[in-house]
């Protein structure tokens, strides 16, 4: 999950990152308010989950309430790559800035292990930085079990070449952020920029934070960070049942047991609808290894009901979860949608095999569901998804 910078503010507040006091708002009005209480001026920043909003005009220097309700009202509504900007940051002004640096934690799932990445040339354009001048950019390994101590936060600052001036302040800021990161079962946390201000002190004047969903029985707290507003309704729904669900941009739906079988299903249909107008897979739906006719039911229900998908795939290979139980979980949701007045037009293709496949093929041929088809091979079932999707 994704966070809004000033649900990383927070974040970093709350572990002791040097901040800057902000608060967010969504209506012009009340920027007024909130700047009178940092002191009359306040910087005005878009809250939207992507990069390169100081580039686009969504960070805006406010010199007086009444400038802050002004550029409140340009910013709001915004589009910024794509994404709308419905709050914006009324944030402290900064001192006058000497310096940008940045630093970053991040899972390295190549290396498997963590990595620190540091630089003394930070600011907006630390992409460029790092594919134009990558030696501007220390990328050290971290060590999960050791962690960031002082003298790892040393051996950071060293390889980024820190000034002396701030050598001790950055290290200390990086002992706190790896705390951070470790706490909130974070993927990311990043601070872009990391600033010497004029008086001396390093602070955190922007961040960005990734949690790691795997985690949320352990971090309860986290729900309440999740952006329900502009949710996909279908992802919403498939995560209130349990079920590991992705839109995507496709027409096939998509619905297996077990991540690998799904990613390879992917993988076979993306192919096959090349020589069908080049139809996509639709989403990425993973009922899970154990699943049961409810949940088989569950998926199918949501896949059916994306206007996107226009045929339905459901590679099964029985193990934990045997073949009867999807067989009838499939049943199960026709008779679920046709009871709820809810007409099911979209093409079937379910391939059966392993742990009571020939069970699950009869209960099929029985229900004899004129949209429901049966096709042995992955392939053979994949190219026939592709093809009805096509038609």
């Amino acid at each position: 999950m994704d966070l809004f910078e000033y649900q990383a503010r927070d974040l970093f507040a709350k572990h002791g990152v040097p901040v800057l006091a902000g608060e967010v708002i969504d209506t012009p009005e009340a920027a007024r308010e909130a700047t009178e209480r940092l002191g009359g001026r306040s910087v005005v920043k878009a809250q939207v989950k992507v990069g390169g909003r100081g580039k686009a005009g969504g960070v805006k220097l406010a010199a007086t309430p009444d400038e802050a309700v002004a550029r409140a009202t340009d910013i709001l509504g915004m589009d910024i790559k794509g994404h709308t900007v419905h709050k914006v940051m009324i944030a402290e002004t900064a001192p006058e800035i000497a310096e940008e640096y940045y630093v970053s934690y991040l899972l390295d799932r190549t290396n498997r292990t963590f990595l620190a990445m540091a630089s003394v040339a930070g600011g907006m354009d630390i992409e460029e930085v790092a594919a134009t001048t990558p030696e501007k950019l220390a990328r050290i390994p971290v060590d999960a079990n050791d962690g960031v101590t002082a003298a790892k936060a040393r051996e950071i600052v060293e390889a980024a070449r820190f000034p002396a001036e701030v050598a001790e302040q950055v290290a200390e800021i990086l002992v706190t952020l790896w705390k951070t990161f470790v706490a909130e079962d974070a993927l990311l946390v990043e601070v872009n920029p990391l600033a010497k201000v004029a008086d001396g002190r390093v602070i955190a004047l922007d961040g960005k934070v990734s949690l790691d969903a795997n985690a949320e029985f352990r971090q309860p707290e986290h729900e309440a960070l999740e952006d329900k507003a502009s949710a996909n309704p279908l992802e919403a729904a498939a995560k209130a049942k349990g079920l590991n669900y992705v839109k995507l941009d496709g027409e096939v739906g998509i619905i297996g047991n077990g991540a690998g079988l799904v990613m390879s299903t992917l993988d076979v249909v993306a192919y096959a609808g090349e020589k069908h107008s080049g139809v996509k897979p639709a989403n990425f739906l993973d009922i899970g290894g154990g699943a049961s006719a409810e949940v088989m039911a569950n998926g199918l229900e949501i896949i059916l009901g994306d206007p996107d998908v226009r045929s339905v795939f459901v590679n099964v290979f029985g193990g934990i979860t045997a073949c009867d139980a999807v067989a009838n979980g499939i049943v199960q949701a026709l008779e679920l949608l046709e009871g709820k007045g809810e007409a099911v037009t979209k093409p079937l293709v379910v391939r059966l095999d392993g742990n009571n496949a020939e069970l699950g093929r009869q209960i099929l041929a029985d229900r004899n569901h004129p949209l429901v088809e049966r096709v042995d091979t992955m392939d053979g079932a994949a190219d026939k998804a592709a093809e009805l999707a096509a038609k």
